[in-house]
């Protein structure tokens, strides 16, 4: 690290009874989530081969607008989504996106 540039937390601890860190970033509204996951695939799905973005589509089809998927087919497409996307380096803000959803579904 050079200057003043700083990428990631910066966290600083006192005494002896931390908890941890607790972060409040991103949508909390689960249909903003899910855009967010959409752009991402759409970014994505340029950098990967045929098939994974095949799988893409597919799981994208499943989810559609988000507000009627059952919830088997909703992780279940997420599932597929975020191991298609830990495959390629360019993934992560697809990870980091189906984190934000299921943190928004599940709080």
């Amino acid at each position: 690290m050079s200057g003043n540039f700083h990428i990631g937390d910066s966290v600083t601890q006192h005494g002896d009874h931390n908890v941890g860190i607790i972060k409040h970033q991103g949508p909390t509204d689960p249909q903003a989530a899910l855009r967010d996951l959409v752009a991402a695939v759409r970014a994505l799905r340029e950098q990967v081969p045929a098939e994974d973005r095949e799988v893409l589509d597919e799981s994208l089809a499943a989810i559609g607008d988000g507000t009627a998927t059952p919830p088997t087919v909703l992780r279940r497409a997420l599932r597929n989504i975020s191991g298609v996307a830990s495959l390629v380096t360019a993934g992560a803000p697809v990870v980091e996106s189906i984190r934000r959803i299921l943190d928004s579904i599940t709080s």
